[in-house]
């Protein structure tokens, strides 16, 4: 039997990190937000607006998601293996994307952007039936660690959450330690 997929914890997880974000983004003193975090080369600011990002990118990996599920598993498998050939320069992309795009969905701006984006996540979640929550298609492990080499689109739904962790524990803001 096919275990049925809890979109009602997906749901949560989309609105925890929503609150968490809002509450992260009051808690962020004047000086902190140009400082340096701990383990990448972005300010808190950028980490932040990359925070969002992994939001924003989900609502494309849906429709690929749902491209790819309906191909053949080697169009997938050849697409994931082109992707993960290019994960230098994706990774330069991602990281002067994020600089570029921080200084727009700069700390006045993000909120309003992750609120905008949550909200979509969860229409589109709520639409979805079950059947379509379990399609799949392989992705570029490279790219990202919390990436597998073939994920469902309920996985892409959980993805960001992990995403928005793993940055959040990066961040050099003294009231979140």
């Amino acid at each position: 039997m096919v275990e049925k997929v809890d979109t009602a914890a997906i749901a949560d997880d989309l609105e925890r990190a929503r609150t968490d974000f809002h509450r992260v983004l009051q808690v962020v003193g004047d000086e902190e937000w140009t400082q340096p975090t701990s383990g990448t080369q972005w300010t808190n600011e950028q980490l932040l607006f990359h925070m969002v990002f992994g939001y924003m990118v989900v609502r494309r990996l849906l429709v690929l998601v749902g491209l790819f599920s309906r191909s053949p598993r080697r169009v997938s498998r050849g697409f994931a293996a082109l992707l993960n050939a290019g994960t230098p320069p994706f990774h330069r992309i991602n990281y002067f994307g994020t600089c570029a795009a921080a200084l727009v969905y700069n700390r006045r701006r993000m909120g309003a952007k992750m609120d905008r984006v949550i909200d979509g996540l969860q229409r589109s979640l709520a639409r979805r039936h079950e059947n379509a929550l379990r399609r799949s298609m392989h992705f570029p492990t490279g790219w990202d660690p919390y990436f597998r080499e073939s994920m469902t689109l309920a996985d892409v739904y959980q993805y960001p959450g992990k995403h928005y962790e793993h940055h959040r524990r990066q961040l050099s803001v003294a009231k979140l330690k």
